[in-house]
């Protein structure tokens, strides 16, 4: 096969915009020979560098002013902030591109306009490591005949390398477009810095970055923030260079933008694939193994080095793993909540930043990248991830085969020998851990997915598919003598964690387009972790991670960015919107198959999409439209003035599209269906407009008519803080109290003994899967900071088998005491007095076990104990600050209620019965106040802390203040149980806090409130 490539309107806006800034530079045909004042045409040795060629240097009249003026008019056509100044050492622009859309392709043509425009042909692509140069390398290779029959020449481009130093002299004397490729760490580190510094003899006593920098080249930094240290910055001003141009997705310092295509653009457009992502978590653990997973270690110069630790902790609903950085002296079983998997002594003795390892005083070391215990869990997690994989991969497939284009799924591991391992330096290899899993799996999914396919010729392909044959590793291979060639772990750079071995990358992008062909039976690939970028392939559809993951890693993107670009066919067709119309991003969908809980994946997820959006315009005024250069429906072509954006702004009040600046939801509503009308003499521009107004970053879109501006955020108003109905309100409600109890033991204990047997039931550990999708659409980067860019599609619970045996010991004794506040006394008495099979459920699952007898006991001890409870009034209350710390996000129409009677202007519900109860209270005019109480606010009682739903001011008939606090989430008429339980404490501590002035009940609606106010 064979990529085809299509001429795309931004790359060429990009490359046009970079090449403008220079206008007014006159064409030189050919490359200027080196030297001051020499003849053109007289070969020349400056300084012993020799005989070379060098760009055209700039025109006298390209002064600064107008290098400024012309990088305005560049920035006004584009809608890009005007730099006050020519930022930087030099002269630097920066472009940015979202990964995926072809950052490469469009540097490369770039370089071609400038030839063809100016004349400049001496270029060096400065890189950040290995990965990035192979993948620049080989873009040159594959673009290089679609670029020849689109400007009649070819680029000669060659990686630096110390010891072909006469590739230098070529690219200093040959009258070709010459690129040069060069990572930094080839001149800012050991040998090679000596060596492009020096004078070698083999070349003939002359400084190689001497004969460089006398070309005057225009140097090209891809991916600068991963670059530009410190001392990176000082060896590039060797390079002497004509100016610098920066590419990249995520600039950390962008000089003079000149053009900007990021993640919203990119997504919106249908540029890049459409992500979704499947969390495969257990929904409760055996917490039997002491699970201990080494991250990496942190380093700083005036702390002691702190370590990331993977571990189990223990939450109300269950057993979760966190990853969080730890110092010496950490205990686990602290940390944990008192997990007895950690009790043996998981205390932190040693971190040691020379080889990355933590000691525990236990004895345990473990090195970054390394986890103990829970290995049976573990490996169960990566099973049933493989497992997903394949079945997403399937029904991918199924969509896809019929119109040509293969599927490829990608496992990232952490180990080669999770793969591949070997005996002895003659043996062939046999399958690892994740290759045999892999193979045992995707025979049970694939047989199991043929009853449903009801396409002979998929069928058919399918059939012909060995599950042996269908997978294939992509790692560093050793190839010494006397050994067959085996995959072996690469070199890892201990900042950036990628790979340094160049050999991997040339393997799997060498193979980029056979992969690509329906006749090739690998359809599944596995790579190395540390192989993040510098390469992809577009017709990778899901990306597993079968490693620990931490939310830095995610936000980062460097994995994810693998699987970005849009699919091609069997033709080397890129499958974009010109091809599949509406259905692109339908079709071009990537799913992330990961071990961690979906909202946090996704939430991480968004904020390193977010993070790159922080520059956009955030207002709509006359200056986002002033300058720019509007075509509309018609082919003309408009330049706005000021009194033209003027007018511009007016219409898209008058259509209600914007509201005090800011877009409103009817804008959004109107550009999806592709319905923006400005009207009047403005209508011929209402889709130019409409385009220009996607890239506003709003932070909060009102709809008028549909839900896509429909995310909100409730935050406390400081104002109505202060009002008198909310303090007096406040002043009866807020105060903290603390009770005292007394109950009879006997009867207690045999309550508990009696609901044990009759209805302790423990859950078996099992494992949830959680699919979602990105959004269609992203409206912005708030849309991203709140989560609202991922929605859940489908989620599932299945049986993680039985238990492996452990070998952890349990206080059962002290664990229930601390769970229930019993003596030891009690809690030894109710355990002696079970049934045997009651007990028997402990060894099936001994956290759920804790876990569920504790709640029977808290639920029979409420029983006895709030009969006899008392509370006392103290002398603190809580803050009103709680509320302004407290931000709740909704949907209109769906969780958010807008409040005109409450503390904010929206109030957030979480079930139907609360939305319908915030409704009533905004619509009776006996509501003075109300507000949602949030979980920061809560009464203590013997069973736990409780939170009620609602606190409200009425009027009674007389005009008289009445105070209720409600419940009304509970879905029976009445709580029962621990709930009645905390109800009725709630009722007491309200009476001796407010001297009974505040009542308090659960009621199903408002009108039910009402009558037991009376």
């Amino acid at each position: 096969m064979k990529l085809q490539f299509k001429h795309q309107p931004f790359q060429a806006e990009a490359a046009a915009a970079v090449c403008d800034v220079f206008r007014g530079q006159s064409l030189c045909a050919q490359a200027h020979r080196q030297g001051l004042g020499a003849a053109a045409d007289r070969p020349l040795s400056l300084a012993g560098t020799g005989t070379g060629l060098c760009n055209q240097p700039l025109a006298p009249e390209l002064t600064d002013a107008r290098i400024l003026k012309n990088l305005h008019a560049v920035q006004r056509r584009v809608g890009l902030p005007l730099s006050k100044a020519l930022a930087g050492p030099g002269i630097n622009l920066s472009v940015e591109m979202e990964t995926g859309t072809g950052k490469t392709y469009t540097y490369v043509k770039t370089i071609y306009e400038l030839n063809a425009r100016y004349g400049w042909s001496r270029f060096i692509i400065v890189v950040p490591s290995v990965a990035v140069r192979e993948g620049v390398y080989r873009s040159l290779q594959t673009t290089q005949e679609h670029f020849a029959g689109e400007y009649g020449r070819r680029l000669r481009f060659f990686i630096y390398n110390s010891d072909r130093l006469a590739q230098v002299d070529r690219f200093a004397s040959d009258s070709a477009i010459q690129v040069m490729i060069i990572n930094m760490q080839a001149f800012n580190s050991g040998r090679n810095q000596r060596i492009i510094d020096q004078r070698p003899d083999s070349f003939r006593g002359r400084r190689p970055i001497d004969v460089i920098a006398a070309t005057r080249p225009i140097l090209i930094i891809d991916e600068p923030q991963s670059v530009e240290g410190r001392q990176t910055r000082e060896s590039l001003r060797k390079f002497n260079a004509l100016f610098t141009l920066r590419y990249s997705a995520t600039h950390r310092e962008a000089y003079n933008m000149v053009y900007r295509l990021d993640a919203l653009d990119a997504y919106n457009r249908h540029l890049v694939k459409r992500i979704a992502a499947l969390g495969v978590t257990f929904t409760s653990s055996p917490a039997a193994g002491g699970f201990v997973y080494l991250e990496g270690v942190d380093l700083s110069r005036d702390r002691a080095p702190a370590a990331r630790i993977g571990f189990e902790v223990k939450g109300a609903s269950g057993i979760r793993t966190v990853v969080k950085q730890l110092r010496r002296k950490a205990d686990l079983f602290a940390a944990s909540n008192g997990l007895a998997e950690y009790a043996d002594r998981y205390v932190v003795a040693e971190i040691d930043g020379r080889d990355s390892s933590v000691t525990f005083l236990n004895g345990l070391k473990l090195y970054a990248g390394q986890f103990s215990g829970g290995e049976e869990r573990t490996a169960l997690q990566r099973r049933v991830q493989i497992r997903e994989t394949i079945r997403t991969h399937l029904r991918r497939e199924r969509e896809l085969y019929s119109r040509g284009v293969k599927v490829l799924s990608l496992f990232f591991i952490d180990e080669v020998s999770k793969y591949r391992l070997y005996d002895g330096d003659s043996g062939s290899g046999r399958s690892g851990e994740y290759a045999k899993m892999f193979e045992e799996e995707y025979v049970a999914v694939a047989e199991a997915f043929r009853r449903e396919i009801d396409d002979p010729a998929y069928r058919a392909y399918l059939d012909g598919i060995d599950a042996r044959e269908t997978h294939q590793g992509y790692f560093s291979v050793d190839r010494r003598k006397g050994r067959q060639a085996r995959f072996v772990e690469g070199k890892i750079d201990r900042k950036s964690r990628t790979s340094f071995d160049a050999d991997a990358y040339d393997l799997i992008m060498r193979d980029k387009e056979r992969l690509l062909s329906l006749d090739e039976p690998v359809r599944f690939l596995f790579s190395h972790s540390a192989l993040r970028e510098g390469w992809d392939n577009p017709n990778v559809f899901q990306i597993c991670m079968l490693k620990p993951q931490t939310e830095s890693e995610i936000r980062s993107r460097q994995e994810i960015g693998r699987g970005l670009r849009l699919c091609v066919n069997q033709e080397g067709e890129r499958m974009d919107e010109s091809v599949l119309g509406g259905a692109v991003q339908e079709l071009n969908k990537l799913t992330l198959i990961t071990d961690m809980e979906f909202g946090r994946f996704a939430e991480a997820l968004q904020q390193g999409l977010a993070a790159s959006l922080a520059g956009r315009p955030r207002m709509v005024e006359p200056g986002l439209f002033a300058g720019r250069l509007l075509t509309g429906t018609t082919g003309a072509r408009v330049r706005v003035t000021r009194e033209l954006a003027d007018e511009i702004c007016a219409a898209l009040r008058k259509q209600g599209y914007v509201k005090d600046r800011v877009l409103t939801g009817s804008f959004f509503a109107d550009r999806d269906r592709g319905a923006v009308r400005l009207g009047g003499s403005l209508q011929d521009l209402s889709a130019a407009v409409a385009q220009v107004l996607s890239g506003v970053y709003t932070p909060r879109a009102i709809p008028a008519e549909n839900a896509h501006g429909g995310n909100v955020t409730a935050r406390a108003d400081p104002e109505k803080l202060q009002t008198e109905a909310f303090r007096s309100l406040w002043a009866r409600v807020g105060p903290k109290s603390f009770y005292t109890v007394s109950f009879d033991t006997r009867e207690l204990i045999g309550n508990v003994i009696q609901a044990l047997d009759a209805h302790l039931q423990v859950t078996p550990v099992s494992v949830r899967t959680v699919y979602g999708e990105q959004a269609t659409q992203l409206q912005s980067r708030e849309q991203l900071l709140q989560g609202r860019a991922f929605r859940r599609r489908e989620s599932r619970v299945q049986a993680a088998g039985p238990p492996a045996p452990g070998g952890v010991r349990y206080d059962l004794v002290g664990r229930l005491v601390e769970e229930t506040g019993l003596t030891r006394t009690t809690a030894a008495a109710i355990l002696q007095g079970i049934a045997p099979e009651t007990f028997a459920m402990f060894r099936l699952n001994p956290e759920d076990f804790l876990l569920q007898a504790s709640r029977l006991i808290n639920r029979e001890k409420a029983a006895a104990v709030v009969r006899h409870i008392t509370y006392h009034r103290l002398d603190a209350s809580y803050d009103a600050a709680l509320f302004t710390n407290a931000v709740r996000r909704g949907r209109l129409g769906c969780t958010a209620v807008p409040a005109a009677h409450s503390i904010s202007d929206y109030v957030i519900c979480d079930t139907d019965r609360e939305r319908a109860f915030a409704e009533a209270l905004e619509a009776s005019e006996a509501v003075r106040l109300y507000v949602r109480l949030p979980k920061s606010f809560f009464i203590p009682t013997p069973v736990g802390r409780y939170t009620p739903d609602w606190a409200i001011a009425l009027r009674d008939r007389a005009g008289d203040p009445v105070y209720f606090v409600a419940e009304t989430s509970g879905r029976a008429p009445q709580p029962q149980g621990v709930e009645a339980a905390k109800l009725q404490c709630a009722r007491a501590h309200f009476a001796a806090v407010s001297g009974g002035e505040v009542m308090c009940g659960a009621v199903r609606d408002l009108d039910e409130l009402l009558r037991i106010v009376g």
